[in-house]
């Protein structure tokens, strides 16, 4: 018989029985759908990360401490201390490295924020450099940043989140307020554009102040004298054409030279957005295999399914086996009959799983707050599966039907 006609008996047979062989699709149609769908959301989820991640600011180096300064320090050759990083690291960092377009310093606490027309509790200010809105990629909306001269002089002024301009006064053409933030009068002179939510920062939430004010006005003295000018991190952007490696590896020998040790034992850790894409997206991909061992037990469910109906079949058409036998079938025609049967229906199931998936992961990306990313290679994967499955449990009922005697065939009822 020729392939065509393989494909012609297999389809006539399937369209005899409708409701049957719908049903014993169900099992590769659910497979395949769920394979899309779970690897739609893991990707999507990945693709948010890689996002957020990737809008708190473009060619970014992170240097944060790796331990807490305390008590008597001994002070390396460059004035920084080998606690960790220091205020001054930052201007070293700039000054120093060529490849550096701009630092950022940020220190953060939380206090009272009051206005003329509302008090505030527990608003998180952001004490920072000049260069923070090109460094991490955000603008301002009305008035101006802080200038440097500001920041060297421990200026008394603020930059308030879009959000905390409505909450604190009811529009943002603030400039020229005064708000007070703890015990100290700040006079606002901008206003940031509506940014959102970044990742899990809330830019639109805060205040912004020169760091120099926050280390002067809202860190306890004690812990001021013990702790000095110390801080968390620093954000550096690089020129988009630098070498990354050579610049981290010049801000390493420059950070561990200020603070006496060694790149073995360093008392600071260098890391870069795509280090963190990196770590997150090994995670999504643990989890994304994880979802798709899951949603392939479906497909071989639906595998069994389709050999126990295959059986059925085999058993059902016996005396069309031996007729056919008796015309000049060969048992690999009959053996190919089936399977091609077999392969059919899990391709026709495959094909309806796909619309299935494509349009669920849609609908749930619609529904729900997670982002789906329709991936190529799931779908193909997916009903690839689908395929080799039909053809490994199709084969021992189409081998069972090709080993029939034809007398034997011939004579049941």
């Amino acid at each position: 018989m020729k392939p065509q006609e393989f494909l012609r008996v297999a389809w006539e047979s399937i369209s005899r029985n409708k409701l049957r062989s719908l049903l014993t699709m169900l099992g590769i149609i659910i497979g395949v759908a769920s394979v899309i769908i779970m690897i739609s959301i893991s990707a999507g989820t990945e693709a948010t990360i890689s996002d957020q991640i990737t809008s708190l600011g473009s060619n970014l180096i992170y240097v944060t401490s790796s331990m807490s300064r305390g008590g008597a320090m001994a002070m390396g050759p460059g004035g920084g201390s080998s606690g960790g990083l220091v205020y001054d690291d930052a201007f070293a960092i700039e000054d120093e490295i060529s490849s550096v377009v701009g630092v950022v310093v940020e220190q953060g606490t939380t206090d009272s924020i009051k206005s003329t027309e509302a008090t505030l509790d527990d608003v998180e200010i952001l004490g920072t450099t000049t260069s923070f809105p090109s460094v991490r990629d955000v603008s301002v909306g009305t008035g101006r940043f802080f200038t440097e001269e500001e920041v060297e002089k421990k200026a008394k002024v603020a930059v308030l989140g879009y959000d905390l301009a409505i909450e604190l006064f009811g529009t943002t053409d603030v400039i020229g307020e005064v708000v007070t933030a703890g015990n100290t009068r700040l006079g606002i002179v901008g206003v940031l554009s509506e940014e959102g939510l970044k990742g899990d920062t809330d830019f639109d939430a805060r205040l912004y102040t020169p760091v120099t004010v926050v280390f002067q006005k809202f860190i306890d003295n004690f812990f001021a004298r013990i702790m000095g000018d110390s801080i968390r991190a620093v954000y550096v952007e690089i020129d988009p054409d630098a070498d990354l490696d050579n610049t981290i590896l010049q801000i390493s020998l420059l950070l561990a030279k200020r603070h006496d040790v060694t790149l073995d034992e360093p008392d600071f850790s260098i890391t870069t957005q795509g280090d963190i894409i990196e770590t997150q997206e090994s995670t999504t991909a643990a989890f994304r295999s994880l979802l798709g061992w899951v949603a392939g037990v479906s497909l071989i469910v639906g595998g069994i399914g389709i050999m126990n109906i295959m059986l059925v079949s085999v058993t059902e058409r016996t005396r069309e086996i031996g007729i056919r036998q008796s015309v000049g079938a060969t048992p690999d025609d009959i053996r190919w009959q089936f399977l091609t049967e077999s392969l059919l229906l899990s391709l026709v199931g495959g094909l309806i799983g796909v619309l299935t998936g494509i349009g669920g992961a849609f609908l749930f990306g619609v529904v729900s707050d997670m982002r789906t990313v329709i991936v190529p290679g799931a779908i193909m994967l997916a009903f690839g599966s689908a395929a080799i499955v039909g053809v490994f449990f199709g084969y021992y009922p189409a081998n069972k039907a090709a080993q029939l005697d034809p007398i034997d065939a011939l004579r049941h009822e």
